[in-house]
């Protein structure tokens, strides 16, 4: 019997595009499929969470998981990439740096924000640098014509922000915590206020009018949706 999305509690969006919410902290994970290969967009929160992501992204692609793209360097959406041993890990240039000398803080924020010691302690210590660093625009090729676009639009929610734009229609935007729906946006110690809506306005360039936007936590919106909250970021921290 064909495994569907729905039955895995994945969100299809389009053709072979999907997401889904994990448990904790509403992060967002996404899905791109092309033939028997597969792109997901970040990790969960722990080496468990990742390793659940990897294995449904097997089952609904036939195939294995080839790529893994980071949107940035927080705990939950990073903490399960060395689940996806052999595959292809993009981020945006910087996250490297972080992941070598600022380990101890992704441990601290993640314990804070309430993942078990152990499992802070297992992920910190599988994590290893991104193999691929996107410093402008990087077009994966996924093979049976389908490809997508990571773009390093940031910084804004932090200093290493990378969004994945996949062509169709409509056009599909994995966001990162560039944009939130179930919340107000997040500005943290590593968050560049003064850049942020700058990053939105290039987001915003890049998927257009008609193209689905997915958050990195809640639900997903339209081009409406992120001006207003780039306009709101703007108004907050007072930038034009």
């Amino acid at each position: 019997m064909t495994v569907t999305w729905e039955d895995l509690g994945w969100e299809r969006l389009t053709a072979g595009v999907g997401r889904c919410r994990l448990p904790g902290w509403d992060c967002t994970a996404g899905l791109v499929l092309s033939g028997s290969t597969a792109l997901v967009v970040d990790a969960g929160s722990s080496l468990a969470e990742g390793a659940r992501l990897r294995s449904q992204a097997q089952e609904l692609s036939g195939g294995r998981v080839t790529h893994l793209a980071l949107t940035h360097p927080h705990f939950d959406h990073v903490f399960g990439a060395a689940a996806f041993a052999g595959a292809e890990v993009y981020a945006a240039v910087g996250t490297d740096a972080v992941f070598a000398h600022e380990r101890g803080e992704l441990r601290a924020d993640a314990v804070r924000n309430g993942l078990a010691v152990a499992d802070a302690d297992e992920a910190v210590d599988a994590l290893v640098p991104p193999r691929h660093l996107v410093s402008g625009e990087w077009t994966l090729d996924l093979g049976d014509g389908r490809q997508a676009l990571l773009a390093n639009v940031g910084p804004g929610h932090t200093a290493h922000d990378l969004v994945v734009l996949v062509p169709g229609s409509p056009e599909v935007v994995f966001c990162g915590d560039l944009v939130e729906e179930s919340g107000e946006p997040q500005a943290g110690p590593d968050a560049v206020p003064s850049r942020w809506p700058d990053a939105l306005d290039r987001l915003l360039a890049l998927g257009g009018e008609d193209a689905l936007y997915v958050p990195g936590h809640g639900a997903v919106v339209d081009a409406a949706f992120v001006r207003g909250q780039r306009d709101a970021l703007a108004t907050r921290f007072g930038v034009s």
